[in-house]
């Protein structure tokens, strides 16, 4: 098979970066998503969270703890996610 098999899409991971970073010794899912920033994208691991694990775990390493999330960038007020207001992106007074 010629070409790369991606592992995270948002941040450009491959399968065989991960592999790289267990056989250096990044055998917990925390320690492999710091050192390969898989989860670290747009989806925060959504897309690629469950084959990043089945990967470290085919290859002898610990994925039972969850990693840490990171918030978003930037804060998204609750009114905009919850599509309350007149206008799109505008939230609604308090008068």
């Amino acid at each position: 098979m010629s070409g790369k098999s991606f592992a995270c899409r948002c941040e450009d991971v491959t399968i065989h970066e991960l592999e790289e970073a267990i056989a250096r010794g990044h055998r917990d899912i925390e320690s492999l998503k710091r050192y390969t920033g898989f989860g670290t994208g747009w989806c925060q691991g959504k897309w690629c969270h469950a084959l990043c694990a089945r990967v470290l775990e085919a290859h002898g390493g610990d994925a039972s703890q969850p990693f840490t999330a990171r918030p978003p960038y930037h804060p998204v007020p609750l009114a905009d996610l919850a599509a309350i207001g007149d206008e799109p992106g505008k939230r609604p007074s308090n008068t």
